[in-house]
């Protein structure tokens, strides 16, 4: 049974006191986050060029999942947002990588780390 998609925001800082914004995302990613996945992105603050995704909460990820968060990589990278992501099981860091979505977010171990790299 699928869990059904959310997204919260959180605004927090690098150790250097930039801003970032963090989508924390729960449940499954498939088709029917789309929705849900870019609308909080787009609803970002203006100007916020350093962002996060947690992937700690997520229960499944699939191809169609995959391909929104594509979607989104994609439109933060022509508008020059530096994204950085962590939490994903070592199946789905190993699928980033084939798939080239790593070049357009760095994996990272926790959010620690990656809100560090910004620095």
């Amino acid at each position: 049974m699928q869990t059904e998609t959310s997204v919260k925001v959180e605004q927090l800082e690098t150790p250097a006191s930039s801003p970032v914004a963090v989508l924390r995302f729960h449940g499954d990613i498939t088709s029917t986050s789309k929705v849900v996945i870019l609308d909080a992105y787009r609803a970002l603050p203006a100007g916020r060029d350093k962002i996060v995704l947690d992937f700690t909460k997520v229960d499944y990820l699939n191809s169609s999942g995959i391909a929104v968060l594509i979607q989104l990589l994609m439109e933060a990278h022509k508008t020059a947002q530096a994204v950085h992501s962590y939490g994903l099981s070592a199946h789905f860091q190993k699928v980033f990588v084939m798939v080239g979505i790593t070049k357009y977010t760095h994996l990272y171990a926790d959010e620690s780390a990656a809100l560090a790299s910004f620095s």
